[in-house]
This record gives structure tokens, C-alpha cells and sequence, in this order.
């Protein structure tokens, strides 16, 4: 299909009978949809994109992104609300769990914002967990340094709870579906978004994920595409971390800091990023206070009685130095106790 989206224009792909589709590589439910388009979606696609900011790119576009155009069987269109350059800008997508850890929202979170800084923009999904932590994190370091592939059409957001992150997404950044105004989620979208998110990205991280998940879906399209795939470790006990590592074992990258995947991909950008020794710099802790107490937190689950037991200190002593530390973004409040956030 590629060379006839290069070859094509949008008059010779509606002109084209059923034969030459065929012979272009269409798909038959694509051909179907060329031959036997629907006026009253198309009616309402036209209306959306009369609002400030809503684009529509054919795969004949020459805004079309070449990293999306390269997949096998790409998406006829893309529909767009936000900033359609960014998606030929390098990428890499970071997914994981809905249900995620407090610790694994925070890597995401951070990873998401370190890559960015050094002008890697981040894709993703706008799902609850991972998801959202990454395009937090990559808001944080710039406006524009995020894309968001979505599984309705771009009239809608899902989940509601989304609506102000869209808005922010979809500010400078950009939010995108292959789906018509007006479609609402359904369960085989979000398998058609995701060979999006890994299509458009030179590579996928996967922070958190179980065993079935969309995130292992979203590697598989990666491998496939021949993109490369990276997953972060955990605790063998974790249900959470069953999923990375069996892509370790399946021959992922295995990543423990932001730098793992900049020394793997190089900096993809065409702006000067910072030494990998600065970005390193970045990620050390700063003078913090209750260095006894800090050092007793572990990275899973500690409760208020092991802290007190570890400090020898009393319980309110305890408890007033977590909630400084807790201020401080330095440990964060998990049921059954506290987890610390960041490496020493």
C-alpha cells in the first residue's frame, strides 16, 4: 500500500475501482468504504472541521507523517485537533497500566518529562495510569512535546475525567484518531489505536504492564513495525512488572533511567541536547532533610510501624517528617503505609 500512497492522488483514490484498490493493497473493508462512502458521517466530519484547530489528513497528504506511512496498512485518514506538524517530529511512545503504582506513575511521569527536555516528543494513548502520567510529565517540560492517539472520534473525550488534559493536549500539542466525529469507544478500537501509537514513534516504552495487556499489544505492534521496544523492570511479586518482563525475555530493552534510552536511540532532534552527564545530574536528589527516615523508605510498600521500629523515633515525629517529605514530592502516600519516588 505504501507506493500507492505515495503514487495516488485523493482524485485517482476515489476514481479507482474495486480492482485497483485491490492491486494498491486496500484492505476490503477499506475499499468498501471508498467506494460506498457515507454522506452523513461525511456531512459531519465537514462540520468539525470547521472549528479552529481540527485538521484532516489523507494518506495522499504530504503532512501525513512517513513514520505512520511505513506501517503496514496505515490508516486512510487521520483526523487532527491540534498541531498536525508534530507528527513527523520524533517520538517516542510510553504506555503501561491503567491501574498503576504510585512508583510507576512517577517513572512515567519522569521519564516523559526528561525526554522531552531533550526534544523528544511523547506519545501515548490518554488513558488513565501510565498514560496520562506520560503526557503530564512531557507538559511539564514543554507545551508542544506531546501526542495524544485516541480511540473515538476527536468530538469526544475518553475518559470524561480526560476533558481538561485534552484541552491542554490539544492546546499546542495534538490529539489524534483514525475514527469519524462521533464514534464512541468501543473494545476493537483500542487495538486499532495502538498500531497508531507505535506506528508514529521510533520506539515504544513500556513501563507497567500485566500479563494479557493493550501495553504488550502495543510492543507487539512495535516489533512488528520493526521499531525498537523498551520495558522497565519491577518486583518479581508484582503482577504489575509480569508483563515487562516477559518482553525482557522476549529480547526488550531493559531501561532503568532516562538515559538507557537516549544512549540506545541517540538524541533524535535536530536541537542541542544537554550532555548524557547533565541529564544523569538531573536525576540525583538534592540535599533532602531526614536522610534516617528517607533511608528507610523503601521503593515498595513500608509501613508506619517499620519506620518507627528502623528511626527508633516516635510515631508522631514519624508521621511529621513524612508529611514534610510527602510536600517535598520525595515519597507519596500508598494504602498500607508510604513508598519513596525518588532514587538516591
Amino acid at each position: 500500500m505504501q507506493a500507492a500512497l505515495s503514487q495516488c492522488s485523493v482524485e485517482q483514490l476515489f476514481a479507482a475501482d474495486a480492482s485497483q484498490l485491490a492491486a494498491w493493497q486496500f484492505s476490503p473493508p477499506q475499499i468498501s468504504a471508498l467506494l460506498q462512502p457515507k454522506q452523513a458521517r461525511i456531512e459531519q466530519a465537514l462540520t468539525w472541521l470547521e472549528q479552529n484547530d481540527c485538521h484532516l489528513l489523507g494518506c495522499f497528504d504530504p503532512r501525513y507523517p512517513e513514520c505512520l506511512r511505513n506501517i503496514q496498512r496505515p490508516p486512510l485518514l487521520l483526523f487532527v485537533r491540534g498541531n498536525p506538524a508534530l507528527l513527523d517530529k520524533p517520538q517516542l511512545a510510553i504506555v503501561g497500566s491503567r491501574h498503576a503504582s504510585v512508583s510507576g506513575l512517577n517513572h512515567a511521569k519522569r521519564f516523559a518529562q526528561q525526554l522531552a527536555e531533550q526534544g523528544i516528543t511523547i506519545t501515548s494513548g490518554m488513558a488513565l495510569g501510565i498514560d496520562a502520567a506520560a503526557h503530564k510529565g512531557a507538559l511539564i517540560a514543554k507545551p508542544d512535546a506531546t501526542i495524544a492517539v485516541v480511540a473515538t472520534g476527536l468530538d469526544r473525550v475518553y475518559p470524561k475525567r480526560h476533558q481538561a488534559l485534552a484541552h491542554q493536549i490539544s492546546e499546542q500539542g495534538a490529539i489524534v484518531s483514525e475514527f469519524w466525529p462521533g464514534t464512541a469507544a468501543k473494545a476493537n478500537h483500542f487495538p486499532r489505536r495502538n498500531r497508531i501509537i507505535s506506528g508514529l514513534s521510533l520506539a515504544t516504552l513500556v513501563v507497567q504492564a500485566g500479563l494479557p495487556s493493550g501495553s504488550l499489544l502495543t510492543a507487539n505492534y512495535a516489533a512488528e513495525q520493526g521499531r525498537d521496544v523498551f520495558a522497565m523492570p519491577g518486583s518479581i511479586d508484582d503482577p504489575l512488572h509480569a508483563g515487562c518482563h516477559h518482553l525482557i525475555q522476549q529480547g526488550a530493552k531493559l531501561v532503568t533511567c532516562p538515559v538507557d534510552i537516549i544512549e540506545e536511540l541517540g538524541v533524535f532532534s535536530g536541537q542541542t541536547a544537554l550532555p548524557l552527564h547533565a541529564v544523569e545530574q538531573n536525576m540525583q536528589e538534592q540535599d533532602l532533610p531526614y536522610r534516617q527516615l528517607l533511608d528507610n523508605v523503601a521503593y515498595e510498600t513500608t509501613t508506619i510501624d517499620d519506620l518507627v521500629l528502623s528511626t527508633q523515633q516516635p510515631v508522631d515525629a514519624v508521621l511529621a517528617q513524612l508529611t514534610e517529605l510527602e510536600i517535598l514530592g520525595v515519597v507519596a502516600v500508598v494504602p498500607g503505609g508510604y513508598v519513596k519516588l525518588r532514587r538516591n
